[in-house]
């Protein structure tokens, strides 16, 4: 999202602000993430099994997947989310703005907060890109009533994202450059074990993980490779810097790679781990 914030912390992709993860527009991001965040957030909440009528903290809000994932099948009271890139915060409050939802302009140094405390504090895809996680949970737990939930998942960047291991693996094959902005490797978060130990550390109760898994189907290579060229996201900033003749090599290598069905199209599978625990 590119914040450009001194320290950001909860979004989609700053990464520490780095160059190489820019986020600077919804519908860009909608093309090359959001339409995976959508039915990712459909399977999280449904694995989250929260009670109805509770009162709702979600923190890297991004565009709203999550946020209408928790509308449509938690039955909330109320949810306010939050995200530090104000663009996505106004795409979510014009999708998703009503009498339950409300949107705020924030990071995770200061999460809104409620009298009584929040019944669940969710983020979607958030916690890779937080530079100081432990001190977001803390956050977290002081937002969160007695008995509440904290939860959150992330994509399996290491293994389980198939259409962007293929990316990077073809990347690094051309550009030895390139290992160093997979966030398979960047990323430690994105493996069961280290989300479990990162709850567990923060004082939450009852930590669970468990993976959750969608299918990724691109109609064609075009649905697959047009993305990569819109500057919104690591990738898609890493095809940016490329000149003409590197972007068409890397094209051509995964051309080769992604094989279509009969149909032209091309089925592929990503996985993220989900976490959550409770306050004592």
């Amino acid at each position: 999202m590119s914040h450009e914030r001194p320290e950001p912390s909860g979004g989609r992709g700053d990464g520490g602000s780095t160059p190489t993860d820019p986020w600077r527009a919804g519908d860009a991001y909608d093309a090359y993430m959001g339409r995976w965040s959508r039915p990712l957030a459909r399977e999280f909440t449904g694995w989250l099994r929260a009670p109805a009528a509770g009162h709702w903290l979600e923190f890297g809000c991004g565009t709203g997947a999550l946020t209408a994932a928790i509308l449509e099948r938690c039955a909330p009271a109320s949810v306010v989310a939050c995200d530090p890139a104000e663009p996505f915060v106004a795409h979510a409050r014009r999708s998703l703005g009503g009498d339950r939802a409300s949107f705020v302009v924030a990071d995770a140094s200061g999460l809104p907060r409620r009298d009584g405390g929040f019944d669940a504090v969710v983020s979607g895809l958030v916690l890779n890109f937080v530079p100081e996680p432990a001190r977001v949970l803390a956050a977290v737990r002081e937002r969160l009533r007695p008995g509440g939930t904290a939860a959150a998942c992330v994509w399996d960047y290491a293994e389980g994202m198939e259409f962007l291991r293929i990316f990077w693996d073809e990347a690094a094959a051309l550009d030895p450059r390139a290992e160093a902005l997979d966030e398979g490797r960047r990323f430690p978060l994105c493996r069961e074990p280290a989300l479990a130990a990162l709850f567990g550390e923060a004082g939450f109760a009852g930590v669970e993980t468990g993976a959750v898994e969608i299918e990724t189907p691109f109609a064609t290579f075009e649905d697959y490779w047009a993305p990569f060229l819109r500057g919104t996201g690591p990738a898609p900033g890493y095809v940016a810097g490329l000149d003409g003749p590197e972007r068409d090599a890397l094209r051509e290598r995964l051309a080769d790679r992604l094989r279509p069905g009969a149909d032209g199209a091309i089925r592929l599978r990503a996985r993220a781990w989900a976490v959550k625990g409770r306050t004592d």
